[in-house]
Order: structure tokens, then sequence, then C-alpha cells
């Protein structure tokens, strides 16, 4: 197996892994998720179309074919946490000594380096790029 090839698989896992974790706490009404999305004027729409973004960015980051599509979906879904995190809710919520944020974080430097190594495949199958 080629590095890049290890690489995209690490990388894969990672965003992925996290996104994965994360869905349990959206679907299932958790506290911390209800506060985050409340406060964000989101709750509950917002939570779930989040919720079912990210479960489709994680098959996508899984499926080898269809990699392209998913770390640009994960990325852009990761920035929006991101932008609220940011902006409105800070980087501690609820006192998670910014777990959530950081996590964030991995997510988004994951995604970008999957849109890196896979770029030629994104602007192959994205025309308009």
């Amino acid at each position: 197996m080629q590095k890049t090839s290890l690489l995209s698989w690490f990388l894969r896992l990672l965003a992925a892994g996290i996104l994965a974790q994360t869905l349990f706490f959206k679907f299932s009404g958790a506290e911390e998720s209800r506060y985050i999305f409340t406060t964000l004027g989101m709750e509950p729409w917002g939570r779930y179309a989040v919720g079912v973004s990210e479960l489709v960015a994680v098959v996508l980051l899984l499926l080898p074919r269809t990699v392209w599509l998913g770390a640009p979906l994960g990325l852009g879904v990761i920035a929006g946490a991101l932008f609220f995190h940011l902006a409105i809710l800070g980087i501690e919520v609820q006192g998670d000594g910014g777990t959530l944020f950081y996590l964030a974080l991995a997510v988004f430097f994951a995604c970008l380096g999957l849109v890196w190594l896979h770029w030629s495949e994104i602007r192959a199958k994205l025309w308009f790029l």
C-alpha cells in the first residue's frame, strides 16, 4: 500500500470516527446537543439536518469510491461547526474544556488533508472547479 493511501485511510478513519461518535448525541437528543442547537436557534431541525449531513459524510468517507465527495462535505459541515464555536458558542461548551472544539479541529484538518490528497479526483468529478 502506498504512503498516500495509508495517509488517506488514516485521515478518513479519524474524521469518520469522530463524526460518527457525535451522531449518537445528535440523534438521541442528548442534553449537550440540545443546548448547542437551542443556543444557535436551530433546535431540533438543525440538529437533525446536521446529523444527517454528518452521517452522509461518514458513509462517503468510508467508501473508497466516494471519498472525493465525502471529504469536501465533511469539511463544509465541520467548518460550520467551527464558525459557530468561534462566533456564538465559544471554545468551551458547558464546561467540556474545549473538547468538542478540538475534535472539530481534528475533523477539519483531516478533511482538509483528504481534499488535498484527492484533489485531482475532486477536480475530475466536479467539472466547475
